[in-house]
């Protein structure tokens, strides 16, 4: 069954591959939410002991009210990846939560054309003391499986999740990272319409999350109806065809996914400079971006540059958590996200080879040869740990844009210096 397009349904183009973009445009509704309100009452004192129950009996409750959900309305259509992104506390779960019939709305609708399939918390519903292979079978049974194609598809989930050894071991002894995996490997084999993931994107090793990688891309083409919930504004680009930006529960934006993850980037330092100490980017992470700005040659704040002028880009950071072997870097990127600079660097006085200890702050400037061809550019940055480049524990793309202006036209994005002779061959001899 598809849903009708209704008229205040949102029409933000769809990005998308050649005609995969307007094949999304054309396709049904799928899912189909409007004016949804959430709202959860938080008792403000905390009665937890029998005794205080008891002197207490007739003790009135306070509750404050947490509006989670404030109006929220949009539709995905069918076959589109469609990205949910927002600070923590912005309603991103609770949205998921509804859609997936956990939590009841206080007001609103939505209404979805399909099967579907959230996946909130991998590993929800495992028992640990049964054995991967029961865990797998009753999981797939649950998500609509008959029992005899749950045991004929636990070959392919233990091989993914590359647990063959340890198929018949009971899951209380697993560690974390085998059941992730196992989690993961489960999740892939659903056959449904819809898929409603949250923060699933980001388990196992590098080698594993590959992998992962592999999957959504495949699910992408498959033309799997998704909703992805993420603090990854990579993940956002790389697998939405469009994104939605919450703030204090409500639509902040919805359109082309670059642009909602740069607005979210933009959202978090508005915060970080409004409420001191709030932490800039993922607020898990264990460093936080105090400030990050360009400067011209005159020591200003400047958003563009000519053509041959130096560009110094400063930052300011502060470790939250130790960070050992810590490495900066970062990438400065066209319009079309094609990497043209980066800079990696450590602590230069660490006596640990590159360790930033617990509320160290650090403060990092490159002078940047401006050799740039005129055009939008972008700044990613990141931190690395333990001196491994793939170990990110901090990766926020796009946060910076800067323009470099000039009638110098080259087909090349970096010019460089160089010598070039022509010579003439000698001519013939009458």
């Amino acid at each position: 069954m598809a849903l009708e397009t209704r008229p205040d349904a949102d029409t933000a183009p769809r990005r998308g591959a050649g005609d995969r973009a307007t094949d999304l445009d054309a396709a049904p509704v799928a899912i189909e939410v409007r004016g949804l309100e959430k709202v959860f009452r938080i008792p403000a004192q905390r009665i937890s002991r029998l005794k205080e129950r008891l002197v207490r009996p007739l003790a009135r409750q306070e509750y404050r009210r947490l509006h989670a959900l404030r109006d929220v309305s949009f539709d995905v259509r069918s076959g589109e990846f469609f990205g949910i992104v927002g600070r923590n506390g912005s309603g991103k779960s609770s949205l998921l939560k509804v859609m997936a019939s956990i939590y009841r709305a206080d007001a609103g609708s939505v209404r979805m054309a399909g099967s579907v399939a959230p996946f909130i918390e991998l590993g929800v519903g495992f028992d640990p003391e049964l054995s991967a292979r029961d865990n797998v079978v009753l999981n797939a049974v649950m998500m609509g499986m008959t029992p005899s194609e749950a045991r004929r598809r636990l070959g392919a989930v233990i091989e993914f999740a590359e647990l063959e050894e340890f198929v018949d071991l009971k899951l209380k002894n697993y560690s974390s990272g085998m059941l992730v995996r196992l989690a993961f490997a489960v999740m892939v084999q659903a056959d449904t319409d819809i898929l409603l993931i949250d923060e699933v994107l980001a388990v196992g090793d590098a080698a594993f999350q590959q992998k992962c990688a592999d999957v959504f891309q495949g699910m992408r083409k498959e033309g799997k109806t998704i909703v992805l919930v993420t603090h990854d504004m990579t993940a956002v680009e790389k697998y939405c065809h469009r994104a939605m930006l919450l703030s204090d529960g409500r639509v902040v934006e919805i359109g082309d996914p670059g642009q909602v993850a740069r607005r979210y980037l933009r959202l978090n330092f508005e915060r970080h400079h409004e409420q001191a100490g709030q932490p800039s980017g993922d607020d898990s992470a264990p460093v936080r971006v105090l400030d990050i700005w360009l400067e011209g040659r005159d020591g200003q704040r400047r958003t563009s540059f000519e053509q041959d002028e130096s560009i110094r880009i400063c930052a300011e950071l502060e470790a939250l958590r130790g960070v050992p072997g810590a490495q900066f870097g970062f990438v400065v990127a066209t319009a079309d996200d094609i990497a043209v600079h980066e800079f990696v660097g450590q602590l230069s006085d660490s006596p640990g080879g590159g360790d930033m200890e617990a509320g160290r702050k650090a403060s990092i400037t490159v002078d940047l040869q401006n050799r740039l061809a005129p055009g939008r550019y972008y700044i990613h940055f990141g931190v690395t740990r333990d001196r491994n480049r793939k170990d990110v524990v901090l990766h926020l793309p796009h946060l910076l844009g800067f323009l470099v202006y000039g009638d110098q036209v080259s087909t090349a994005v970096v010019g460089t210096d160089y010598e070039m002779q022509i010579s003439p061959e000698p001519g013939e001899e009458g």
